[in-house]
């Protein structure tokens, strides 16, 4: 049975669009199976595609702090009409942060908890100037995630 993988992020730059195409590239990885992954942006997705999905990767920028005012508008809309169905949801994310990325790791973990997902590894925080590793290392959270998804893990 196929599984789904739904991956929001927010890609605003060219160097955010290589962590957003790497972490579809490593959920995609030949290794893996039996995994549908979508990748959307934060504006287009929604409730419906929270519903069929079973697994969620996000990405976000850091913006003054905070999550991107598009991953939160994503939230704003999907919040209340999911929290009763995708409880135990499993869940990752990882956050592009020119400074620490703290607020922006505690107010996405605030809104997780709420919606009672289920985090499969702490967030990843990539701090800093733009480095090339980030790109590996979104790769492998996106692999991480659909191989553990895949293989009944998660």
């Amino acid at each position: 049975m196929t599984k789904r993988l739904l991956i929001v992020a927010h890609a605003p730059s060219p160097n955010t669009l290589k962590l957003r195409d790497a972490a579809r590239r490593g959920a995609c990885h030949s290794d893996i199976e039996d995994i549908e992954v979508r990748v959307k942006a934060p504006l287009e997705a929604g409730p419906e595609d929270i519903r069929s999905c079973d697994a969620i990767l996000l990405g976000t920028t850091e913006n003054l702090g905070y999550m991107s005012g598009a991953l939160k508008d994503f939230f704003d809309r999907s919040y209340y009409p999911i929290l009763e169905e995708k409880q135990g949801l499993p869940c990752a994310l990882y956050v592009r942060a020119g400074h620490d990325g703290t607020g922006t790791r505690r107010a996405v973990e605030s809104i997780v908890t709420g919606l009672r997902w289920h985090w499969v590894q702490a967030p990843l925080i990539l701090r800093g100037e733009w480095r090339e590793d980030f790109v590996d290392q979104v790769e492998e959270l996106g692999m991480y995630l659909a191989a553990g998804l895949d293989s009944g893990i998660f």
